[in-house]
């Protein structure tokens, strides 16, 4: 019988990428992803997401966000960080076509 996969919350996610040093913010720009703290700049083809979550309020079905859990040719590993609709904070067309580019090859969770 197999076990119903516990759900996680974004912070508890947000604290295993600190804790694997792997919580380097990617955030859209004109130029592409940029990591928040550094001057690299990568394209689609320079990128693989490697895991997604989604996550929904619980008294709003209009609350949403998304993770993507980002690895870069150069070794950098970090995130992305949306929410859906009104909340965005990004053009959504703009961010979604670079995403759309980026190629998906997505990992199986550890526990």
């Amino acid at each position: 019988m197999n076990m119903p996969h516990e759900m996680k919350t974004l912070s508890e996610i947000m604290e295993k990428l600190r804790v694997e040093k792997n919580d380097n913010e990617f955030r859209m720009t004109n130029e592409g992803f940029k990591a928040v703290n550094s001057d690299q700049v990568f394209k689609p083809d320079d990128l693989l997401i490697t895991k997604t979550y989604r996550f929904e309020g619980m008294s709003d079905p209009a609350d949403n966000s998304i993770l993507y859990i980002i690895e870069a040719n150069n070794g950098l590993k970090g995130y992305a960080l949306d929410a859906y609709g009104t909340y965005s904070n990004y053009d959504n067309a703009a961010f979604d076509d670079f995403l759309a580019k980026v190629p998906v090859h997505e990992a199986k969770e550890e526990k």
